[in-house]
Protein backbone atom coordinates (compact mmCIF):
# COMPACT_ATOMS: atom_id res chain seq x y z
CA UNK A 1 0.00 0.00 0.00
CA UNK A 2 1.70 3.24 -0.99
CA UNK A 3 1.88 6.28 1.01
CA UNK A 4 -0.76 8.29 -1.47
CA UNK A 5 -3.27 4.94 -0.71
CA UNK A 6 -2.71 5.55 3.17
CA UNK A 7 -3.74 9.13 3.09
CA UNK A 8 -6.61 8.75 0.97
CA UNK A 9 -7.61 5.89 3.25
CA UNK A 10 -7.18 7.65 6.70
CA UNK A 11 -8.95 10.70 5.33
CA UNK A 12 -11.83 8.38 4.25
CA UNK A 13 -11.81 6.85 7.79
CA UNK A 14 -11.75 10.51 9.55
CA UNK A 15 -14.88 11.89 8.25
CA UNK A 16 -16.62 8.68 8.32
CA UNK A 17 -16.08 8.83 11.90
CA UNK A 18 -16.61 12.48 12.31
CA UNK A 19 -19.72 12.71 10.79
CA UNK A 20 -21.17 9.93 12.91
CA UNK A 21 -19.52 11.81 16.06
CA UNK A 22 -20.19 14.70 15.84
CA UNK A 23 -24.46 14.58 16.00
CA UNK A 24 -24.57 10.71 17.92
CA UNK A 25 -23.22 11.50 21.02
CA UNK A 26 -25.22 14.30 22.03
CA UNK A 27 -28.14 12.91 20.43
CA UNK A 28 -30.06 11.72 23.70
CA UNK A 29 -29.26 15.31 25.05
CA UNK A 30 -30.31 17.07 22.46
CA UNK A 31 -33.63 15.08 22.13
CA UNK A 32 -34.56 15.23 26.23
CA UNK A 33 -33.38 19.25 26.47
CA UNK A 34 -34.82 20.50 23.20
CA UNK A 35 -37.05 18.34 21.72
CA UNK A 36 -38.55 17.62 25.20
CA UNK A 37 -38.43 13.42 24.51
CA UNK A 38 -38.65 10.98 27.14
CA UNK A 39 -36.12 8.63 27.82
CA UNK A 40 -38.05 5.87 25.87
CA UNK A 41 -38.21 7.96 23.06
CA UNK A 42 -34.34 8.22 23.10
CA UNK A 43 -34.31 4.69 23.05
CA UNK A 44 -36.22 4.38 19.95
CA UNK A 45 -34.62 7.47 18.61
CA UNK A 46 -30.95 4.83 19.02
CA UNK A 47 -32.86 1.76 17.90
CA UNK A 48 -32.34 4.10 13.96
CA UNK A 49 -28.76 3.00 14.14
CA UNK A 50 -29.83 -0.76 14.59
CA UNK A 51 -32.82 -0.86 12.33
CA UNK A 52 -30.19 0.85 9.61
CA UNK A 53 -28.08 -2.08 10.33
CA UNK A 54 -30.08 -4.87 10.30
CA UNK A 55 -32.53 -3.94 6.98
CA UNK A 56 -29.03 -2.30 4.63
CA UNK A 57 -25.51 -4.22 4.53
CA UNK A 58 -26.29 -7.18 2.86
CA UNK A 59 -27.82 -5.48 -0.16
CA UNK A 60 -25.71 -2.91 0.16
CA UNK A 61 -22.61 -5.12 0.70
CA UNK A 62 -24.04 -7.81 -2.61
CA UNK A 63 -24.46 -4.14 -4.42
CA UNK A 64 -20.53 -3.52 -3.73
CA UNK A 65 -19.26 -7.02 -4.66
CA UNK A 66 -21.00 -7.65 -7.52
CA UNK A 67 -22.67 -4.43 -9.19
CA UNK A 68 -20.79 -1.14 -8.39
CA UNK A 69 -17.89 0.29 -6.80
CA UNK A 70 -17.99 0.45 -3.59
CA UNK A 71 -16.17 3.78 -3.42
CA UNK A 72 -18.78 5.04 -5.63
CA UNK A 73 -21.45 3.58 -3.78
CA UNK A 74 -20.03 5.23 -0.65
CA UNK A 75 -20.18 8.61 -2.09
CA UNK A 76 -23.94 8.27 -3.21
CA UNK A 77 -24.58 7.39 0.59
CA UNK A 78 -23.27 9.99 1.68
CA UNK A 79 -24.51 12.64 -0.50
CA UNK A 80 -27.46 11.77 0.63
CA UNK A 81 -27.11 11.56 3.98
CA UNK A 82 -26.04 15.12 4.31
CA UNK A 83 -29.92 15.82 2.78
CA UNK A 84 -31.20 13.90 5.42
CA UNK A 85 -29.06 15.36 8.75
CA UNK A 86 -30.20 18.63 7.62
CA UNK A 87 -34.07 17.67 7.74
CA UNK A 88 -33.58 15.74 11.06
CA UNK A 89 -31.64 18.86 12.52
CA UNK A 90 -33.82 21.17 11.88
CA UNK A 91 -37.38 19.54 12.95
CA UNK A 92 -39.21 21.16 15.80
CA UNK A 93 -40.24 17.85 17.77
CA UNK A 94 -40.00 14.30 18.03
CA UNK A 95 -42.25 13.37 15.22
CA UNK A 96 -40.89 15.27 12.33
CA UNK A 97 -37.61 14.28 13.71
CA UNK A 98 -37.82 10.79 13.80
CA UNK A 99 -38.26 9.94 10.20
CA UNK A 100 -35.52 11.99 8.81
CA UNK A 101 -32.66 9.93 11.34
CA UNK A 102 -33.97 6.60 10.49
CA UNK A 103 -34.05 7.19 6.98
CA UNK A 104 -30.77 8.87 7.50
CA UNK A 105 -29.37 6.12 9.50
CA UNK A 106 -30.91 3.35 6.83
CA UNK A 107 -28.66 5.39 4.21
CA UNK A 108 -25.23 5.62 6.79
CA UNK A 109 -24.58 2.20 8.21
CA UNK A 110 -23.72 0.39 4.94
CA UNK A 111 -20.79 2.87 4.67
CA UNK A 112 -19.22 1.48 7.92
CA UNK A 113 -18.98 -2.01 6.01
CA UNK A 114 -18.00 0.13 2.55
CA UNK A 115 -15.25 2.35 4.03
CA UNK A 116 -13.77 -1.13 5.77
CA UNK A 117 -14.16 -3.03 1.89
CA UNK A 118 -12.40 -0.01 0.22
CA UNK A 119 -9.44 0.19 3.17
CA UNK A 120 -8.94 -4.18 2.86
CA UNK A 121 -8.85 -3.94 -1.17
CA UNK A 122 -6.17 -2.22 -1.01
CA UNK A 123 -4.37 -3.36 2.00
CA UNK A 124 -1.81 -6.50 1.50
CA UNK A 125 -1.67 -7.19 5.16
CA UNK A 126 -4.90 -5.86 6.86
CA UNK A 127 -4.10 -7.37 10.05
CA UNK A 128 -0.91 -4.79 10.43
CA UNK A 129 -2.48 -2.33 8.07
CA UNK A 130 -6.25 -1.63 8.89
CA UNK A 131 -5.64 -0.39 12.75
CA UNK A 132 -3.55 1.71 11.69
CA UNK A 133 -5.82 3.40 8.88
CA UNK A 134 -8.66 3.02 11.03
CA UNK A 135 -7.39 5.27 14.00
CA UNK A 136 -8.00 7.93 12.09
CA UNK A 137 -11.71 7.51 12.28
CA UNK A 138 -11.30 7.47 15.72
CA UNK A 139 -9.57 10.98 15.27
CA UNK A 140 -12.46 12.53 13.19
CA UNK A 141 -15.01 11.61 16.25
CA UNK A 142 -12.42 12.85 19.03
CA UNK A 143 -12.40 16.24 16.90
CA UNK A 144 -16.18 16.15 16.44
CA UNK A 145 -16.46 15.72 19.95
CA UNK A 146 -13.91 18.37 20.65
CA UNK A 147 -15.21 21.31 18.92
CA UNK A 148 -18.80 20.47 20.02
CA UNK A 149 -17.14 20.67 23.77
CA UNK A 150 -14.34 22.61 24.13
CA UNK A 151 -14.52 25.05 20.72
CA UNK A 152 -18.37 25.54 20.24
CA UNK A 153 -19.56 24.91 23.84
CA UNK A 154 -23.20 23.99 22.52
CA UNK A 155 -24.12 21.63 25.44
CA UNK A 156 -23.63 24.61 27.57
CA UNK A 157 -25.47 27.23 25.13
CA UNK A 158 -28.03 24.27 24.60
CA UNK A 159 -27.51 24.38 20.71
CA UNK A 160 -27.42 21.20 19.84
CA UNK A 161 -29.25 21.04 16.68
CA UNK A 162 -26.35 22.85 15.53
CA UNK A 163 -24.13 19.39 15.35
CA UNK A 164 -26.38 18.37 12.88
CA UNK A 165 -25.30 20.94 10.52
CA UNK A 166 -21.72 20.49 11.44
CA UNK A 167 -22.16 17.07 10.52
CA UNK A 168 -24.40 17.88 6.63
CA UNK A 169 -21.06 19.89 6.29
CA UNK A 170 -18.72 16.68 6.93
CA UNK A 171 -20.88 13.21 5.27
CA UNK A 172 -21.50 15.95 2.12
CA UNK A 173 -17.59 16.35 1.85
CA UNK A 174 -17.00 12.85 1.83
CA UNK A 175 -19.79 12.35 -0.41
CA UNK A 176 -17.69 14.41 -2.99
CA UNK A 177 -14.20 13.09 -1.95
CA UNK A 178 -15.81 9.18 -2.37
CA UNK A 179 -15.22 9.90 -5.68
CA UNK A 180 -11.41 10.54 -6.02
CA UNK A 181 -11.03 7.29 -3.44
CA UNK A 182 -9.27 4.21 -4.98
CA UNK A 183 -10.90 2.34 -6.92
CA UNK A 184 -12.64 -0.90 -5.34
CA UNK A 185 -14.62 -2.59 -8.48
CA UNK A 186 -17.13 -5.70 -7.84
CA UNK A 187 -15.02 -8.41 -7.26
CA UNK A 188 -17.47 -10.85 -8.85
CA UNK A 189 -19.51 -8.57 -11.46
CA UNK A 190 -19.24 -11.05 -14.25
CA UNK A 191 -21.15 -13.89 -12.13
CA UNK A 192 -24.72 -14.01 -12.61
CA UNK A 193 -26.48 -13.54 -9.38
CA UNK A 194 -28.82 -15.80 -7.84
CA UNK A 195 -31.76 -15.24 -5.29
CA UNK A 196 -29.54 -16.03 -2.33
CA UNK A 197 -26.68 -13.74 -3.77
CA UNK A 198 -29.06 -10.83 -4.41
CA UNK A 199 -30.02 -10.97 -0.24
CA UNK A 200 -26.61 -11.52 0.87
CA UNK A 201 -27.33 -14.98 2.40
CA UNK A 202 -23.99 -16.20 0.77
CA UNK A 203 -22.32 -14.81 3.46
CA UNK A 204 -24.54 -16.90 6.36
CA UNK A 205 -21.94 -19.43 5.36
CA UNK A 206 -19.64 -18.18 7.77
CA UNK A 207 -21.68 -19.38 10.56
CA UNK A 208 -20.97 -22.57 9.86
CA UNK A 209 -17.74 -22.31 11.31
CA UNK A 210 -18.28 -23.19 14.99
CA UNK A 211 -15.79 -20.77 16.00
CA UNK A 212 -17.68 -17.71 14.02
CA UNK A 213 -20.72 -18.42 15.25
CA UNK A 214 -19.76 -18.49 18.74
CA UNK A 215 -18.16 -14.81 17.54
CA UNK A 216 -21.02 -13.48 15.81
CA UNK A 217 -23.74 -14.37 19.09
CA UNK A 218 -21.33 -13.03 21.22
CA UNK A 219 -21.09 -9.95 19.54
CA UNK A 220 -25.61 -9.48 19.00
CA UNK A 221 -25.66 -10.27 23.38
CA UNK A 222 -22.55 -7.73 23.87
CA UNK A 223 -23.95 -5.00 22.07
CA UNK A 224 -26.99 -5.07 24.73
CA UNK A 225 -24.47 -3.37 27.06
CA UNK A 226 -22.70 -1.37 24.86
CA UNK A 227 -26.14 0.41 23.81
CA UNK A 228 -26.33 1.47 27.02
CA UNK A 229 -23.42 4.03 26.64
CA UNK A 230 -24.07 4.80 23.05
CA UNK A 231 -27.42 6.20 24.26
CA UNK A 232 -27.56 7.60 27.71
CA UNK A 233 -23.57 8.22 28.57
CA UNK A 234 -23.73 11.77 27.68
CA UNK A 235 -27.44 12.66 29.33
CA UNK A 236 -26.31 11.06 32.69
CA UNK A 237 -22.60 12.79 32.78
CA UNK A 238 -24.63 16.26 31.62
CA UNK A 239 -27.62 15.24 34.32
CA UNK A 240 -24.95 14.94 37.12
CA UNK A 241 -23.59 18.40 36.02
CA UNK A 242 -20.22 17.48 34.38
CA UNK A 243 -19.06 20.65 32.72
CA UNK A 244 -18.60 19.75 28.75
CA UNK A 245 -19.58 16.09 28.82
CA UNK A 246 -19.13 15.56 24.89
CA UNK A 247 -15.55 16.83 25.06
CA UNK A 248 -14.31 14.90 28.02
CA UNK A 249 -16.22 12.23 26.46
CA UNK A 250 -13.24 12.29 23.52
CA UNK A 251 -10.73 10.77 26.00
CA UNK A 252 -12.55 7.84 25.21
CA UNK A 253 -11.76 8.03 21.56
CA UNK A 254 -8.38 9.43 22.14
CA UNK A 255 -7.79 6.02 24.34
CA UNK A 256 -8.46 4.45 21.47
CA UNK A 257 -5.73 5.65 19.01
CA UNK A 258 -3.42 4.26 21.88
CA UNK A 259 -5.06 0.70 21.84
CA UNK A 260 -5.51 0.38 18.33
CA UNK A 261 -2.01 0.52 17.81
CA UNK A 262 -1.70 -2.35 20.00
CA UNK A 263 -4.10 -4.48 18.25
CA UNK A 264 -1.59 -6.12 16.38
CA UNK A 265 0.73 -6.82 18.90
CA UNK A 266 -2.23 -8.39 20.84
CA UNK A 267 -3.33 -10.92 17.95
CA UNK A 268 -0.16 -12.04 17.27
CA UNK A 269 1.46 -12.60 21.30
CA UNK A 270 -2.11 -13.20 22.71
CA UNK A 271 -4.22 -13.98 20.21
CA UNK A 272 -7.99 -13.62 19.24
CA UNK A 273 -9.65 -15.10 22.19
CA UNK A 274 -7.70 -13.62 25.16
CA UNK A 275 -8.10 -9.72 22.67
CA UNK A 276 -11.72 -10.09 22.09
CA UNK A 277 -12.18 -11.77 26.00
CA UNK A 278 -10.13 -8.24 27.25
CA UNK A 279 -12.58 -5.61 25.51
CA UNK A 280 -15.59 -7.72 26.83
CA UNK A 281 -13.91 -7.36 30.54
CA UNK A 282 -13.53 -3.52 29.79
CA UNK A 283 -17.17 -3.18 29.23
CA UNK A 284 -18.08 -4.79 32.40
CA UNK A 285 -15.20 -2.36 34.69
CA UNK A 286 -16.38 0.63 33.18
CA UNK A 287 -19.97 0.35 34.04
CA UNK A 288 -19.33 -0.64 37.50
CA UNK A 289 -17.06 2.65 37.36
CA UNK A 290 -20.27 4.85 36.23
CA UNK A 291 -22.29 3.12 38.96
CA UNK A 292 -20.07 4.49 41.57
CA UNK A 293 -18.09 7.57 40.13
CA UNK A 294 -19.86 11.19 40.89
CA UNK A 295 -18.13 14.82 39.94
CA UNK A 296 -16.36 14.85 43.48
CA UNK A 297 -14.24 13.12 44.93
CA UNK A 298 -14.87 9.97 42.69
CA UNK A 299 -14.82 11.99 39.39
CA UNK A 300 -11.38 10.08 38.67
CA UNK A 301 -14.13 6.99 38.38
CA UNK A 302 -15.93 8.63 35.40
CA UNK A 303 -12.91 8.98 33.48
CA UNK A 304 -11.36 6.26 33.81
CA UNK A 305 -14.51 4.54 32.82
CA UNK A 306 -14.40 7.03 29.57
CA UNK A 307 -10.84 6.16 28.85
CA UNK A 308 -12.02 2.58 28.93
CA UNK A 309 -13.62 2.97 25.51
CA UNK A 310 -10.68 2.40 24.12
CA UNK A 311 -10.02 -1.20 25.20
CA UNK A 312 -13.68 -1.96 24.70
CA UNK A 313 -14.07 -1.01 21.56
CA UNK A 314 -10.98 -1.58 19.68
CA UNK A 315 -10.31 -5.00 21.16
CA UNK A 316 -13.43 -6.36 19.94
CA UNK A 317 -15.22 -4.29 17.08
CA UNK A 318 -11.86 -3.36 15.44
CA UNK A 319 -10.34 -7.23 16.07
CA UNK A 320 -13.84 -8.70 14.81
CA UNK A 321 -13.54 -6.59 11.90
CA UNK A 322 -10.13 -8.42 11.41
CA UNK A 323 -11.20 -11.39 11.91
CA UNK A 324 -14.11 -11.32 9.86
CA UNK A 325 -12.01 -10.72 6.87
CA UNK A 326 -9.59 -12.97 7.55
CA UNK A 327 -12.53 -15.42 7.16
CA UNK A 328 -14.49 -14.25 4.07
CA UNK A 329 -13.07 -14.64 0.60
CA UNK A 330 -12.72 -12.45 -1.77
CA UNK A 331 -16.43 -12.78 -3.22
CA UNK A 332 -18.46 -11.97 0.04
CA UNK A 333 -15.87 -9.68 1.72
CA UNK A 334 -18.27 -7.03 1.59
CA UNK A 335 -21.25 -9.05 2.48
CA UNK A 336 -19.42 -10.10 5.05
CA UNK A 337 -18.28 -6.94 6.83
CA UNK A 338 -22.48 -6.01 6.50
CA UNK A 339 -22.82 -9.81 8.14
CA UNK A 340 -20.42 -8.59 11.41
CA UNK A 341 -22.40 -5.09 11.63
CA UNK A 342 -26.02 -6.90 11.51
CA UNK A 343 -24.37 -8.42 14.20
CA UNK A 344 -23.33 -5.84 16.16
CA UNK A 345 -24.87 -2.50 15.60
CA UNK A 346 -27.99 -3.86 14.48
CA UNK A 347 -29.74 -6.71 16.49
CA UNK A 348 -27.47 -6.60 19.31
CA UNK A 349 -28.19 -2.83 19.82
CA UNK A 350 -31.65 -2.58 18.66
CA UNK A 351 -32.34 -5.03 22.14
CA UNK A 352 -29.77 -2.78 23.73
CA UNK A 353 -31.24 0.40 22.90
CA UNK A 354 -34.80 -0.54 23.38
CA UNK A 355 -34.31 -2.16 26.88
CA UNK A 356 -31.92 0.66 27.78
CA UNK A 357 -34.86 3.41 27.58
CA UNK A 358 -36.90 0.96 29.49
CA UNK A 359 -34.51 0.89 32.18
CA UNK A 360 -33.49 4.65 32.35
CA UNK A 361 -37.20 5.39 32.64
CA UNK A 362 -38.27 2.79 35.35
CA UNK A 363 -35.45 4.14 37.53
CA UNK A 364 -36.64 8.13 37.98
CA UNK A 365 -36.29 9.33 41.26
CA UNK A 366 -36.97 12.83 41.65
CA UNK A 367 -35.20 15.26 39.88
CA UNK A 368 -32.87 12.76 38.41
CA UNK A 369 -32.30 8.41 37.57
CA UNK A 370 -31.29 5.68 40.12
CA UNK A 371 -27.60 5.57 38.14
CA UNK A 372 -26.15 3.42 40.29
CA UNK A 373 -28.46 0.85 39.48
CA UNK A 374 -28.91 1.81 35.94
CA UNK A 375 -25.48 1.32 34.89
CA UNK A 376 -24.78 -1.99 37.10
CA UNK A 377 -27.85 -3.67 34.88
CA UNK A 378 -24.91 -4.07 32.02
CA UNK A 379 -22.03 -4.46 34.00
CA UNK A 380 -23.52 -7.55 35.32
CA UNK A 381 -24.56 -8.67 31.75
CA UNK A 382 -21.35 -8.46 30.10
CA UNK A 383 -19.26 -10.04 32.63
CA UNK A 384 -22.22 -13.28 32.07
CA UNK A 385 -21.34 -12.64 27.84
CA UNK A 386 -17.35 -12.84 28.96
CA UNK A 387 -17.91 -15.90 30.84
CA UNK A 388 -19.96 -18.04 28.28
CA UNK A 389 -17.40 -16.88 25.32
CA UNK A 390 -14.77 -17.78 27.73
CA UNK A 391 -16.18 -21.08 27.36
CA UNK A 392 -17.08 -21.62 24.02
CA UNK A 393 -14.61 -20.09 21.89
CA UNK A 394 -11.25 -21.41 20.73
CA UNK A 395 -8.37 -19.48 20.53
CA UNK A 396 -7.60 -18.52 16.95
CA UNK A 397 -3.95 -17.36 15.60
CA UNK A 398 -4.64 -14.50 12.58
CA UNK A 399 -1.47 -15.10 10.48
CA UNK A 400 0.03 -11.71 9.17
CA UNK A 401 2.54 -11.90 6.38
Amino acid sequence: MTTKVNIQLSTMMFLQFFTWGAWFVTMGTFLATELKTDADAIGVAYMTQAWGAIVAPFVIGLIADRFFSAQKLLGVLHILGAGLLYMAGTSGNFAQFYPYILSYMIVYMPTLALVNSVAFHQMTDPSKQFAKVRLWGTIGWIAAGMLIGYVFQWEAKNMLGSTFMLAVIASGTLGIYSFFLPETPPSTKSQKASIRDILGLESLGLLKDRNYLVFFLTSVLICIPLAFYYSFANAFLNEIEMQNAAGNMTFGQISEVLFMLLIPIFLRKYGLKMTLAVGMLAWALRYALFAYGDVGPSVWMLFLGIILHGICYDFFFVSGQIFTDHKADDKIRSAAQGLITLATYGVGMLIGFKTAGLIVDHYVVPGSHDWQTIWMLPAGFALAVLIVFAFTFKNEQIKTK
